[in-house]
């Protein structure tokens, strides 16, 4: 055979392998070598002077990148120097470019591919990891949630030592409440329950809501000033929890951002809370949505977009349940409706589950075993926790017959449906148009109900413009109405069908006296139905800026979108009164308990319980939700004070020192004891500041 026949024999199979190298191993070997441009190998380059690679479209790899594939450091054998002579000899007769010029064209195609990754050192990667943490959606939410709260709630943070929101008495046992429970879990926890204060009575702790879930910043200081600044700065972080959580809960549903925020600052900022501002316990709600948004993540469910199998995570369930515990520990007051709430939709879960297992309908199991853990384990301890707190409740109803509340106590608390458009005297914008309307309410500081004018309105929008679908948004509306009618009690028809029935079969509700508060579910609701229409606003705003070139009026439309959140955030305004804490006298810092402080009231014993933080002596005083017997007493027979009769029963229940404050006398039964003689009554008396100390 000549050697022109055994060129042209050749050349097809050699122009195969360089164009197929990484096919087999054979044509993995030719086509390393054609693909590195090395000097002196063949099969480079076809007919058409075209690298075989570049006929396919691709960049090819230069002397420095070895093509994947190549035997270097794979593991693959290497075609041989022989082998790869012979195919050089074969393949490079024809047509064949110089060794340098080849290599120039392989450097030039290599331009065109992609630059390598830097390979960044440990500093650079924790930077860039800090950089995405600061930037990310969460924590830009977080932060402005935080800033909202400061601005809002001013000025709570301006004189935070020595002032309290609206007034010094529920906020100054809500102060102490906390001091408590840090100080005595630090000391002796088998006596949390047992507190300084209404002695000598049992289970005191639990004679209100505890806000149990704060005692780690109960921890932190000591005395009156750091439990009001203690409590200030709960009180911000409330709001601001209350903000994050509506937030995530909305997002999590499956609204857009803006939408999201509008759910949130009217969650937190609705003007009916306003009238709440005394009562932090009311206040600390976050929890609730939070948990809500964390189960729903971690069981993969969304309102808009269904339930997503794939999206499930069991450590979003356990999160969800341990918030919804911590959200219980702070109280019953709003903590035993979302229990039941919970309770609820455990049921409906498995009824529903249990309903397409039936029918067949398997496609979507709605369980995996770690998620099923989670729910059993995190249910238990959700469960735990309600049991050990509801524990010392009992007792307390047990002991204190006069604790427990009777539908004529719901009857004064239940608003009219006057109260769903009425705002408390601290909203800054209705609060002055709406002083006729708090004045023909029964009880306004508990009836004025208003969630916002502009939330009323963009959640009837949301009924028809939304990203909800239409059974979604009439669920929401059908559970609107009937938090309303839990929210007016006795009221709505009676109450013969809504809040009746859960007060005489529902465990705990019968503690419930304030149904009003119901208003918070209410408020949600509205918030998600605000945010489902708010999120097709947006939606709608991008499309149009999308359809005109250039896009036009795209920036002036989305910066309409914001309208909506402004709107919400100026009804939030509030002109809440933040009036200076009494100062502690200078006897509660020195005289031993068990004590008595006299004067003796309802209001005038919580700033007393603040002063007792100093020391946490035991006292008779204290104030609550409903007044003991025992405590009762002894400020009727302490009226003729000192005189024989009220000093023999105070030593009987063991208290060894009275404290009469001279600066609160005027004005109070005991007005006059203080001219009242010791002689022949066997205790002494001691001027200590403006107060004086009788012991006994």
């Amino acid at each position: 055979m000549t050697t022109e026949q055994s060129d042209a024999k050749d050349r097809p199979a050699a122009a195969q392998a360089g164009g197929d190298g990484a096919a087999g191993p054979a044509g993995a070997a030719v086509g390393d070598g054609a693909g590195t441009g090395r000097p002196g190998e063949g099969g480079g380059v076809t007919s058409g002077d075209r690298h075989p690679t570049t006929a396919k479209g691709g960049p090819t790899p230069t002397v420095d990148e070895p093509a994947a594939g190549s035997g270097e450091g794979t593991g693959r054998r290497p075609a041989t120097d022989g082998a790869a002579a012979a195919t050089g000899e074969q393949g490079g007769t024809a047509g064949k470019e110089p060794p340098a010029e080849g290599t120039e064209q392989a450097a030039a195609w290599s331009a065109f591919g992609p630059a390598p990754d830097p390979v960044l050192g440990r500093p650079r990667r924790a930077l860039r990891a800090v950089g995405r943490f600061l930037v990310h959606e969460w924590t830009l939410a977080g932060v402005a949630a935080l800033a909202l709260a400061v601005l809002l709630t001013w000025p709570t943070l301006r004189y935070p030592l020595y002032t309290l929101p609206q007034d010094y008495w529920d906020p100054s046992l809500q102060s102490w409440q906390l001091a408590w429970s840090g100080h005595i879990l630090l000391t002796d926890p088998a006596q949390l329950w047992q507190s300084n204060t209404f002695f000598p009575e049992k289970w005191s702790f639990a004679f209100s809501d505890t806000l149990l879930g704060y005692a780690p910043a109960g921890m932190i200081g000591t005395g009156p000033e750091a439990a009001v600044l203690r409590y200030n700065i709960m009180f911000v972080l409330a709001h601001a929890l209350a903000t994050f959580g509506a937030y995530a809960l909305a997002r999590q549903l499956g609204a857009g951002r803006i939408g999201a925020a509008v759910a949130g600052v009217g969650y937190a900022y609705a003007p009916w809370l306003l009238a709440q501002a005394g009562h932090l316990h009311i206040l600390s709600n976050g929890g609730i949505p939070l948990a809500l948004a964390m189960l729903a993540r971690g069981h993969g469910w969304s309102l808009r977009y269904g339930y997503r199998p794939r999206r499930r995570h069991a450590g979003w369930a356990y999160a969800g349940w341990v918030v919804a515990a911590w959200q219980l520990s702070l109280g019953f007051g709003i903590g035993l409706p979302f229990a039941y709430l919970l309770g609820g939709i455990v049921l409906v879960s498995v009824a529903v589950w249990c309903g397409r297992r039936w029918s067949g309908r398997r496609e979507k199991r709605p369980f995996g075993l770690r998620l099923l853990l989670a729910d059993l384990v995190g249910g238990a301890l959700f469960a735990a926790v309600g049991a050990l707190l509801a524990v010392p409740y009992f007792k307390v109803a047990e002991l204190h017959p006069n604790a427990q509340r009777t539908l004529g106590d719901i009857d004064i608390y239940s608003p009219p449906v006057s109260g769903f458009f009425t705002a408390p005297a601290e909203s800054r914008i209705w609060g002055g148009l709406h002083e006729g309307a708090r004045a023909a309410l029964p009880w306004h500081p508990e009836m004025t109900l208003l969630p916002g004018f502009v939330l009323y309105a963009l959640a009837a929008g949301g009924l028809f413009f939304s990203v909800w679908r239409l059974r979604h948004r009439l669920l929401l509306l059908a559970g609107v109405l009937v938090t309303m009618a839990l929210a007016m009690g006795t009221r709505f028809f009676g109450g013969t069908f809504t809040y009746v029935p859960l007060f005489e079969y529902l465990p705990g509700w019968n503690g419930l006296r304030t149904p009003g508060r119901m208003m918070l579910w209410t408020t949600l609701l509205l918030g998600v139905l605000a945010a489902g229409a708010v999120t097709a606003f947006c939606a709608r705003v991008r499309e149009l800026a999308a359809e005109r070139v250039p896009a036009w009026p795209g920036p002036w439309l989305r910066l309409a979108t914001l309208l909506p959140l402004l709107l919400v955030l100026v009804e939030g305004l509030n002109t809440t009164p933040h009036p200076v804490v009494p100062v502690q006298p200078a006897a509660l810092r020195t005289v031993d308990g068990p004590l008595l402080v006299l004067p003796s009231s309802q209001n005038l014993d919580q700033p007393v319980m603040l002063w007792s933080t100093s020391r946490f002596q035991d006292m008779v005083n204290g104030g609550s939700g409903f007044t003991p017997d025992g405590q009762a007493r002894v400020r009727e027979l302490t009226l003729g004070f000192p005189d024989q009769p009220s000093v023999d029963y105070l030593r009987t229940l063991g208290i060894r020192n009275v404290v009469v404050l001279r600066g609160q006398l005027a004005g109070t039964p005991w007005e006059r004891i203080i001219d009242n003689p010791v002689d022949g009554l066997g205790i002494t008396r001691e001027e200590v500041g403006d107060a004086v100390v009788y012991r006994l």
